[in-house]
C-alpha cells in the first residue's frame, strides 16, 4: 500500500456531489490511500481554527478497485460517513449503517391559557431542584407546591394576562426547533428536532416518546439555557436520567448532553450584535449602561451545592463586553439577579436593588439585557418590559431600553447547529471529568455522567435551621417560637369549634359563678 498526502477533496469541493468546506466541520489529515483496492485510514481530524477533535474512533475504508465503491467500518456517526464521502471524492455509495439522528431542546415550558397557570405553578414548586427541602421533610414537597400554587396564582394570572393571556414559550420554542432543523440540513445533516418542557406540555415525556416512535439512535441533548445551573439545566437532566434508567430502549440508545453553551463564539457575537443594535436607538448611545440581568438561584445552590451558575454567568457577560470592546463600544455594564422568591437569599445584586442605586447615581440611560433568556416569556415581556421599567423612571432614569432575546436569530441557531454536529463524534462517550480543563465546549457525555461531574456526591442542601441545638441558641430560638405559634392556633381553633376558651374548658373561668 502506498502512502500520501489527503486526497484534494477534503479540502475542496470540485467533485460532484461533495459538500462544501464551509458546511463540512471537518478536513482531514494523514489520510493513506491505496490506488487499488485497500484501505483508507482517517487518523485526525481538525477544525478550521486548528484546534485537535480527537474523534473516539478511527475511520478506515474499504476501496473497490474501480475507486467508486466505498465500504466503512466502525464509523460511529453521521459526521464520519460524510468524511468518508469527502475523503473519496469519486464515492458513489457510502456503505454506512445508517443512523438517525434527534435533538431534544430542553427548556422550562409555560401555561399557554390563564387556565394553565395554576397547574404550572404547582410543577414548578414540586420539582426538589427548584424547592430542596432537607430529607425530613421531603414529604412536604407535593402539599408545599399545591399551597404556594394556589397563593401565587392570582398575581401571576394578572401577569400572564397583561402579556396576552399566555406565556408564548412553546410556540417560540417551536419555531428554534425548526429552525435548527433547517440549519442542520442545509449543513447536510438530517436530524430530527424535539421540544422537551419540564413544567408544561410538551413535557419531556411526550418528546421522548416521539423519540422512541421515530427510531433514534443517537441524540443530542441541547438545554436551551445558556448557562447551567441545577435548577433549569440540572433538574430538566435529572428527570431524563429518572426516564433513561426505566427505559431498555432509552438505556441502549446513545446520546450525548451539550451541558452549556454561553462562551460559544456564536452565542457570544450574536449577544454582541444586538446589544449593538439597540445601543443606537438611544440619542447618545456611548452614555447608556448596560445593565446584564440574569435569573436568580438562591444563594445557597452556589455555595452548598457547587452550582456553576454564577460563575459562568460571569464569565458570560466578560466575555460578551470583551467582544462589544473589540468592536468599539466603551460603555459601563453591571450585571444583577431577578426573580427571586421566597424568605431565602438568592444571588445579589438583586435587579430591583440595584435600578435604585443606579438612578441615585445619576445614570439617565439603561439598556436592560436578559441575559439567561433565549425566548421572550414573562420575565422578559412582563417582569422586565413593565415591572422594571417603571421602577427605573421612578428611579430617575429618564431612557430605557431593552434587548430582545434571541429568538431564532440566524447567527445564533446555525451557531448551535454547530454545536450538534461537534457534538455528535462524542455520542455514547465517557464523560470529561475535568470541566474546567476543556478549552471549547466538548459534551460531557451521557446525563447520569453530567449530573456526576457537576454534583459529585449528590450533596443535599443543609436545612435551614437545624433540627435541634440545646441552649440559648438561634435554633432553640426559632424552635420555641414556631412551637408558641402552633399552640396559639390550636387554642384558637378549639375557641371557634367550642365557644369557649382553654380557660373556660379547664374550669379556671369564669372567676365568679
Amino acid at each position: 500500500m502506498q502512502s500520501g498526502l489527503a486526497h484534494p477533496s477534503c479540502f475542496s469541493s470540485t467533485h460532484q456531489g461533495a459538500n462544501t468546506a464551509q458546511n463540512f466541520p471537518y478536513r482531514c489529515s494523514h489520510v493513506f490511500r491505496s490506488p487499488v483496492e485497500g484501505t483508507i485510514t482517517w487518523k485526525n481530524a481538525f477544525d478550521y481554527s486548528g484546534n485537535s477533535l480527537r474523534p473516539p474512533k478511527f475511520l478506515k475504508l474499504r476501496v473497490s478497485t474501480d475507486g467508486t465503491t466505498v465500504r466503512a467500518s466502525r464509523v460511529q456517526s453521521y459526521v464520519c460517513c460524510t468524511l468518508a464521502r469527502e475523503a473519496v471524492g469519486v464515492v458513489d455509495t457510502v456503505d454506512c449503517k445508517k443512523e438517525n439522528v434527534g435533538v431534544l431542546l430542553l427548556n422550562l415550558g409555560g401555561p399557554e391559557t390563564l387556565e394553565d397557570v395554576q397547574p404550572f405553578l404547582y410543577n414548578l414548586f414540586a420539582d426538589p431542584d427548584i424547592i430542596r427541602l432537607p430529607r425530613l421533610l421531603r414529604f412536604m414537597q407535593q402539599p408545599l407546591a399545591k399551597f404556594i400554587s394556589t397563593v401565587r396564582a392570582p398575581k401571576s394570572m394578572e401577569g400572564y394576562a397583561s402579556i396576552g393571556g399566555g406565556s408564548p414559550l412553546r410556540r417560540i420554542t417551536e419555531e428554534q426547533a425548526n429552525a435548527l432543523r433547517i440549519a442542520l440540513e442545509e449543513k447536510d445533516l438530517p436530524a430530527k428536532v424535539y421540544v422537551g418542557m419540564r413544567y408544561w406540555h410538551p413535557f419531556t415525556e411526550e418528546a421522548i416518546r416521539k423519540i422512541k416512535k421515530d427510531h433514534i439512535s443517537k441524540l443530542v441533548v441541547l438545554p436551551l439555557y445558556p448557562q447551567f445551573s441545577i435548577s433549569t439545566s440540572g433538574s430538566s437532566l435529572r428527570l431524563l436520567e429518572e426516564i433513561f434508567r426505566e427505559d431498555e430502549y432509552l438505556v441502549n440508545m446513545q446520546h450525548t448532553v451539550i451541558p452549556s453553551w454561553y462562551q460559544r463564539e456564536g452565542y457570544v457575537k450574536s449577544m454582541a450584535t444586538l446589544i449593538q443594535s439597540e445601543l443606537q436607538t438611544f440619542e447618545r448611545p456611548r452614555e447608556v449602561m448596560i445593565f446584564f440581568s440574569a435569573h436568580g438561584v438562591p444563594r445557597a445552590y452556589v455555595e452548598e451545592a457547587g452550582d456553576p451558575y454564577k460563575d459562568e454567568m460571569e464569565h458570560c457577560v466578560r466575555l460578551i463586553m470583551t467582544e462589544l470592546r473589540l468592536r468599539g463600544i466603551p460603555n459601563d455594564h453591571t450585571l444583577a439577579y431577578q426573580s427571586r422568591v421566597g424568605p431565602v437569599e438568592w444571588l445579589k445584586p438583586y435587579t430591583d436593588d440595584t435600578i435604585k442605586d443606579l438612578g441615585r447615581r445619576g445614570v439617565k440611560s439603561l439598556l436592560a439585557v436578559p441575559i439567561s433568556f433565549v425566548s421572550e416569556h414573562i420575565e422578559t415581556l412582563e417582569e422586565i418590559d413593565v415591572e422594571y421599567r417603571e421602577l427605573a423612571l421612578e428611579s430617575g432614569i429618564k431612557n430605557w431600553g431593552r434587548v430582545p432575546a434571541l429568538g431564532c436569530e440566524k447567527n445564533f441557531i446555525d451557531d448551535l447547529a454547530d454545536a450538534v454536529i461537534e457534538a455528535l463524534p462524542y455520542v455514547g462517550a465517557m464523560a470529561v471529568s475535568n470541566i474546567e480543563a476543556r478549552q471549547s465546549l466538548i459534551p460531557l457525555g451521557s446525563v447520569e455522567e453530567l449530573l456526576a461531574t457537576y454534583d459529585t456526591q449528590r450533596r443535599e442542601l443543609p436545612p435551614p435551621v437545624p433540627v435541634w441545638e440545646w441552649g440559648w441558641t438561634k435554633s432553640a430560638e426559632t424552635w420555641n417560637g414556631r412551637a408558641a405559634m402552633l399552640a396559639v392556633l390550636a387554642l384558637l381553633l378549639l375557641e371557634v369549634s367550642t365557644g369557649q376558651g382553654i380557660l373556660h374548658q379547664m374550669g379556671i373561668l369564669p372567676l365568679f359563678p
